[in-house]
């Protein structure tokens, strides 16, 4: 069963995300309090817990979710195995896949650590169709 591991906001763009107890989406718009919520294609990110489980194989110590800053560390879905248009119910809440990976034009510290990140090839962007609560043990229904 695919499921949320953990819900993770940051006030300013650039650094990892803190995981919270409950984020609260807003429709059209992301996560409250979080600094890439807005009225574009990305609002939410989402990274599965096995992407970043490969990445701490590869031996990178302190490795935990919002690290990538991610909104929502998934476990039980190939996220990347998706198509653009894909919805999926999280909690009280719908989202739509928009975007499948992404170009990291700045590179990350973990990039530059070990030479990769699962980031721009496994994480995925959603924008939200109808807003809610979302948090760790929800489970996540493709629809």
């Amino acid at each position: 069963m695919a499921r949320v591991v953990a819900v993770n906001i940051s006030e300013r763009k650039g650094v990892p995300k803190k995981t919270i107890e409950v984020g609260e989406l807003i429709e059209n718009f992301g996560f409250k309090g979080d600094a890439h919520a807005g009225n574009w294609h990305r609002q939410v990110s989402l990274l599965g817990q096995e992407s970043i489980d490969k990445m701490k194989a590869l031996g990178i110590k302190g490795l935990c979710t919002g690290k990538f800053a991610e909104n929502i560390t998934t476990e039980g879905i190939e996220l990347y195995s998706l198509k653009v248009g894909t919805r999926l119910k999280i909690g009280d809440a719908l989202l739509e896949v928009t975007q499948i990976g992404k170009e990291c034009y700045q590179k990350c510290a973990i990039y530059h650590q070990v030479g990769e990140c699962v980031m721009p090839r496994e994480g995925i962007f959603a924008r939200v169709i109808k807003g809610g609560t979302v948090k760790a043990g929800d489970s996540i229904d493709i629809l």
